[in-house]
């Protein structure tokens, strides 16, 4: 884990920021405060009714089963299932244990969870046997004790007899293992105790507006946010919980309407493609009062369009490392919300290198990596994370995203790593050399352009050839190439003086053939 220095753990104990208390104490405190508030799934395969009380009732008899099974604190519980029910079961359940959670996005394909498994070591796996391109395959999970899938056994792993209270783990130590792509071919393991989760979970909801409504969360919950999102701040707030499995811009728009619910942002493309639906009236958007955007690039004129339409709009900037290093205050000036990312949230300091490079720390930054070299090379001895992001501050303190020293791909939300399509690409037999790079995206803000240099007397590989090859090597479908461009006979690709590729140049060569 990085080295916190003594002088700011002392800060953030003293100041409040982080509590002697686990993130199952929280969850409980919430569930048992607001037991009749209702908890829905809109899914045309699992549907679901209730109220905070069934569901912890679930997730308690789960958590008595695991814990006969001999799970208890600091064992690792994975899981990789959609916006359900068992979901927050499942992740309620693992926090009453204080045992070490993993989301797994329920669209990872085999290469992403294969490596997860390996990293991780869980004691518990709990899934679905299957939804939408999502398969279970046993033998990713041979050596984990105990594998439970809905839809099968894992109402075996029920008790009678629910746990009571919850068991006592150590606040300072690892409470979720986020594994997110980046700048490495293979996702990373980030890793939040119970005192950093529950930092963020207290400093996001007290900057989201009062009287939100119910707001539906479609953000997958095997990622970092949608699960805070979803199972976090609603119960500390005793907020409803609406969750669908599937985005589907009509069938929203209708639970709008039957349901009176809102989208409460995210990425921009949640909000967009129900702007442009051809369903889409003004009274869908009446529904809409705020609406946060952050997770991906957000254009200038989605947020003026929509603070048009009288939604108050702002814009966050964060990641799984550090959930919220900015965002804009209710209070801020609208230019604020609108154009830059926002200004320091409570309690994080952020700072930029002599490059412009974003440095941040603060109560809600990550413990680091499950790789101890890439902790090493992302947090100094000073507590400062270094994002590869780039900006720019204004006078008075408001932050700017400008540009990304990482090679990382936003796809509404998700990140890609270059690196990783890159190495995929390499493996086609036509290919001498791949540079991926993002490309603008109407609907999800980025999408994964290639530029293929071809090796001679070989033919440039079809886009359905390319996919074949990705759909081969198991990865999620979100990575692959959107677009595919060669590198003309005789050319070569824009290069520093030291042969490496400069790719802020491919990037704009792809924007010009646009035009």
């Amino acid at each position: 884990m990085r080295k916190i220095p003594v002088e700011l753990t002392k800060r953030y104990e003293e100041e409040g920021w982080w509590r002697p208390e686990t993130i199952g104490e929280m969850v409980a405190t919430g569930l048992q405060a607001n037991p009749d508030t209702g908890f829905w799934v809109h899914s045309a395969v699992r549907p679901y009714a209730g109220t905070f009380a069934d569901v912890e009732l679930h997730a308690r008899r789960l958590a008595a089963g695991l814990r006969h099974r001999g799970v208890g604190p600091g064992d690792v519980v994975a899981l990789q299932l959609p916006n359900w029910m068992e979901a927050a079961a499942a992740f309620w359940a693992s926090a009453f244990l204080g045992a070490v959670v993993v989301p797994i996005v329920h669209f990872y394909g085999r290469k992403e969870l294969s490596h997860i498994m390996g990293t991780a070591k869980p004691t518990v796996f709990i899934t679905a046997e299957e939804f939408g391109r999502m398969r279970f395959q046993p033998d990713l999970c041979a050596d984990v004790p105990i594998v439970g899938l809905v839809g099968d056994n894992f109402d075996d792993l029920l008790d009678d007899e629910p746990l009571s209270g919850t068991i006592a783990a150590d606040p300072a130590s690892p409470a979720l293992i986020a594994f997110t792509s980046g700048t490495t071919s293979d996702p990373k393991g980030v890793v939040h105790s119970h005192q950093t989760l529950g930092c963020e979970t207290r400093q996001l909801l007290a900057n989201y507006p009062p009287d939100r409504g119910r707001q539906l969360t479609a953000t997958p919950v095997g990622h970092f946010i949608g699960m805070l999102g979803a199972f976090l701040i609603p119960v500390l707030e005793g907020a409803p919980i609406d969750l669908c499995d599937v985005w589907d811009p009509g069938k929203v728009l209708e639970l709008i309407e039957t349901d009176g619910l809102s989208v409460g942002g995210g990425p921009p493309y949640f909000v967009t493609s129900l702007l442009d639906h051809p369903d889409c009236t003004p009274g869908h958007m009446a529904h809409f009062k705020t609406v946060g955007l952050g997770g991906s690039t957000v254009p200038a004129a989605v947020t003026r369009r929509l603070a048009d339409m009288g939604i108050f709009v702002f814009r966050s900037y964060g990641s799984s490392e550090h959930p919220s290093i900015t965002g804009s205050s209710r209070d801020a000036p609208e230019d604020k919300r609108l154009y830059t990312d926002g200004n320091p949230r409570p309690g994080v300091e952020i700072r930029l290198g002599p490059d412009g490079e974003i440095y941040s720390r603060g109560p809600d930054l990550c413990l680091g990596y499950t790789d101890d070299t890439l902790t090493a090379k992302a947090f100094d001895d000073d507590g400062w994370y270094h994002t590869g992001d780039v900006g720019v501050l204004d006078e008075d303190g408001y932050l700017t995203i400008t540009d990304r020293k990482a090679d990382v791909i936003i796809r509404g939300g998700e990140n890609i790593s270059a690196l990783e399509v890159e190495e995929v690409l390499l493996a086609m037999p036509a290919v001498a050399e791949a540079v991926v790079v993002s490309a603008p995206d109407p609907r999800l803000g980025e999408h994964a352009a290639a530029v293929l240099r071809i090796k001679p007397g070989k033919t440039m590989p079809t886009m359905p050839e390319v996919h074949a090859q990705f759909e081969k090597a198991g990865v999620a479908r979100q990575k692959w190439p959107e677009e595919l461009h060669e590198v003309p006979d005789g050319r070569d690709f824009p290069r520093t003086a030291s042969g490496k590729v400069q790719k802020f140049l491919v990037r704009r060569d792809i924007a010009a053939c646009r035009k």
